[in-house]
């Protein structure tokens, strides 16, 4: 059973970066076909995703967000980082991890609300 677990500051500041972890237990995340995102949703706003990293360690990122976003694994600790820097009141949304591993399955994290504000 896959369990994703979203860890970070509750609260940035504007400009600050923001830095979340994804903590996986039940399967690595160097599983074949299996692929760790990162998506968001914002008050009132549909699920946006910010990017992914796939088992080979190849990544992707939104194209709204390619600029200021970065997604990283640590294979030692079966952890996903995801970076967001120069973040504005905009970027307050709860942040998901999710994982689709090979049989097409999705697991989402809880999810953690990140706020944006001085």
């Amino acid at each position: 059973h896959v369990q994703l677990h979203e860890s970070g500051p509750g609260l940035v500041k504007p400009s600050q970066t923001l830095s979340l972890t994804c903590a996986v237990s039940g399967a690595s995340i160097t599983t074949n076909n299996s692929d760790w995102n990162w998506i968001r949703q914002s008050p009132g706003k549909a699920p946006e995703r910010i990017g992914s990293i796939w088992y080979t360690g190849r990544t992707y990122y939104s194209p709204s967000l390619k600029s200021r976003s970065s997604i990283s694994r640590d294979t030692s600790t079966n952890q996903v980082t995801l970076h967001l820097n120069s973040v504005t009141p905009e970027d307050t949304a709860v942040y998901y991890c999710v994982s689709i591993l090979g049989d097409g399955v999705e697991y989402w994290g809880k999810g953690t609300l990140v706020t944006v504000s001085s």
